[in-house]
């Protein structure tokens, strides 16, 4: 069963003047005092080779009566009720605590909301839970979506800024499927673009597609940025991918987003 989640302006959601809570909201709050919102990982690998090379958090909420939320559900939900803040330290605190088992090599890729990048306290907060963890600064990349930029660019490129000097790497994730403002690559300290799947989608079968992924990879190889390819579902996607200068894939042929003691099996199986 779907649960309506309210339509929220994204360029508003740092105010939560300008939405009413949830009706789960409350419901929320105790999912996350219980611990009761489950972290997935979904593996990364390297496009030279393809060995693992880490895994993407992704949260997930299995409400007893609207099923599983997730995603910009899940953030409408926090926000619209002031939990956003909490819920992004319980992320990042679980995840982190993970991460903290792997092998030191593997990486570990956290999402940033707009919500994230309007709060003042985001960084310090952040670099405390990763000193706490243990995981060393430099294995943490933050996705974050143009969406997420488009309430303050200049506040959000000076707090990543601050992250990026702490040795963590910003990614800007779904590239290609929002406004691609390309002032973004020369104002935010970037060391990745994440294609959207529709990216890579019809490379191994379409001439336009691939010759749209060359000239994505041409640009970020004159921007020394490194390209994740998102959604990669065939062994002609990866093959592409890999062929053309892509550094990472992540996709459905890797894996699904799993739990982690399925991903620490994964691990021990690569």
């Amino acid at each position: 069963m779907s649960l309506p989640v309210h339509q929220i302006d994204r360029r508003l959601r740092g105010d939560r003047r300008q939405s009413e809570p949830h009706p789960v909201a409350s419901d929320l709050g105790q999912a996350i005092t219980a611990d009761a919102i489950d972290l997935l990982f979904q593996p990364q690998y390297a496009a030279a080779g393809n060995a693992l090379s880490g895994a993407e958090a992704l949260a997930r909420w299995h409400h007893p009566v609207h099923g599983s939320l997730a995603g910009d559900a899940l953030v409408a939900i926090a926000q619209s009720s002031g939990l956003a803040r909490r819920l992004t330290r319980h992320i990042v605190r679980g995840a982190l605590g993970v991460a903290a088992d792997w092998p030191a090599h593997l990486r570990l890729s956290l999402n940033v909301t707009a919500a994230d990048l309007l709060d003042r306290t985001y960084v310090d907060d952040l670099l405390a839970l990763v000193a706490d963890s243990g995981v060393a600064a430099e294995r943490l990349t933050l996705e974050i979506t143009e969406h997420a930029l488009v309430a303050d660019l200049d506040r959000s490129a000076e707090r990543l800024a601050l992250l990026a000097e702490a040795g963590i790497r910003i990614a800007l994730d779904d590239f290609g499927a929002g406004f691609c403002n390309f002032h973004y690559l020369k104002v935010l300290p970037l060391d990745a673009l994440k294609l959207d799947r529709s990216m890579v989608q019809g490379v191994a079968h379409d001439r336009r597609d691939l010759a749209i992924l060359r000239a994505i990879v041409a640009m970020a190889r004159t921007l020394e940025l490194r390209i994740i390819a998102e959604g990669i579902e065939t062994p002609a996607q990866r093959d592409v991918a890999a062929r053309e200068g892509c550094d990472l894939w992540q996709g459905f042929l890797g894996g699904r987003p799993m739990t982690s003691a399925a991903f620490a099996d994964h691990i021990s199986a690569c």
